[in-house]
């Protein structure tokens, strides 16, 4: 047997002996309708966002968002809103069917199946057509889930009480507010009635709910009759004793400062103080 006899060498024309350096391809022969993705595409996407977001933060800059009153938890009365992405989901949990004992059908299961579909559209849909017209499946899930959602956007903005919201959340000037004297019986009475609820732990008001009770033009007796009989569409919630109404209507007219300067019926003792 001679030395090598058997064996054979075999070479690889996939593996180049030479390391040729990166460089994109020659796209000249297809002017117009493709590039490079890098650093041609790439660069061009980074400088349209780039122009975007200066511009998203000068607007926030300009007009800064707008703020509500503090919250308060024991505001019953105050409808929330979302933020504007957000309304076609809350103008869906209007409606019967997905609303009440159907809050899951509204919440879950509706929105589920129409993120679901729009997620599995490209494994439903792999036709290589670029044109909308020649992609059935595909343009028809996009095109309903853009139409619902601006339908449902719009529904809710058109049914929203625009003022009542405003009112509600209407922020008062600190001139105006006054921190009330919570360490006082009449304070624990305004508590234990309820009217906290309404009015608000400052008697600033809590909106639709119930309006703000500083510089009311009520005297003494005139509030006590009030918080027993109501007045409007506020009812007559009061049924403590006598004293404690007595106590009540005092803290109220004083603003909650009875140590202090008060307002409604007591402003006329003021003046005739001061005449004297």
């Amino acid at each position: 047997m001679h030395r090598g006899k058997g064996m054979r060498f075999v070479g690889d024309s996939r593996v180049p002996a030479d390391r040729k350096p990166n460089i994109p391809k020659d796209y000249s022969e297809y002017p117009g309708k493709t590039e490079a993705f890098w650093p041609n595409f790439l660069l061009r996407e980074w400088m349209v966002g780039a122009v975007f977001l200066i511009g998203y933060l000068c607007l926030t800059i300009a007009h800064p968002a707008p703020l509500e009153r503090v919250a308060d938890p024991t505001d019953s009365g105050y409808i929330p809103l979302p933020d504007w992405y957000f309304l076609f989901l809350y103008q869906l949990l209007k409606y019967e069917f997905a609303a009440g004992a159907y809050t899951v059908v509204g919440a879950v299961i509706i929105p589920g199946l129409a993120f679901g579909a729009l997620l599995l559209a490209p494994w439903l849909d792999t036709g290589k057509e670029r044109r909308a017209s020649r992609r059935p499946i595909a343009s028809a899930m996009m095109f309903l889930g853009v139409i619902a959602t601006i339908y449902l956007t719009w529904e809710s903005v058109d049914q929203h009480d625009w003022e009542a919201a405003a009112e509600q959340g209407e922020m008062m000037d600190e001139d105006d507010l006054v921190d009330i004297v919570e360490d006082h019986e009449g304070y624990d009475i305004y508590v234990e009635q309820g009217c906290i609820g309404c009015h608000g732990d400052q008697m600033e008001g809590a909106g639709a709910a119930g309006p703000d009770l500083y510089d009311v033009p009520y005297d003494v007796d005139q509030i006590a009759e009030i918080a027993v009989e109501g007045i409007g569409e506020m009812p007559g919630v009061f049924d403590g004793s006598d004293e404690e109404l007595e106590i009540l209507a005092e803290y109220i007219a004083a603003n909650g400062q009875p140590d202090g300067e008060g307002n409604g019926g007591d402003d006329e003792d003021d003046e005739e103080e001061e005449e004297e």
